[in-house]
């Protein structure tokens, strides 16, 4: 997935289709919203709660899609290059974790 044009693509979805972004605000609240859907569905699924019948029809991707595209919404009202901002983050984990990771014994 390149992020750069991922944020392209919600851009002109915005002025094509949405007519215009929400403000900051009103996208924070509906990441939390959309992050929500995943942690129930998560929980549901895969943890421990009983899943309700209501949501076994509930599509996971579709819920983490969901995310992804508030967030590339807040990405373009804020001025962040999401791409640059990764690509920083990735080699920043890759450089910090790697050794970490590997000698952790929790996790072998």
């Amino acid at each position: 997935m390149n992020l750069h044009n991922s944020q392209k693509d919600v851009d002109n979805w915005i002025k094509e289709h949405g007519v215009r972004y929400f403000n900051e605000l009103t996208n924070m609240a509906q990441l939390t919203e959309e992050v929500g859907e995943v942690a129930r569905i998560i929980a549901r699924r895969y943890g421990e709660q009983s899943e309700k019948e209501s949501d076994k029809s509930k599509d996971l991707g579709e819920e983490l899609a969901d995310v992804v595209f508030v967030v590339l919404c807040l990405a373009n009202q804020t001025g962040v290059d999401l791409q640059e901002a990764f690509d920083k983050k990735l080699d920043l984990k890759t450089k910090r974790d790697h050794d970490r990771h590997h000698n952790n014994e929790k996790l072998k």
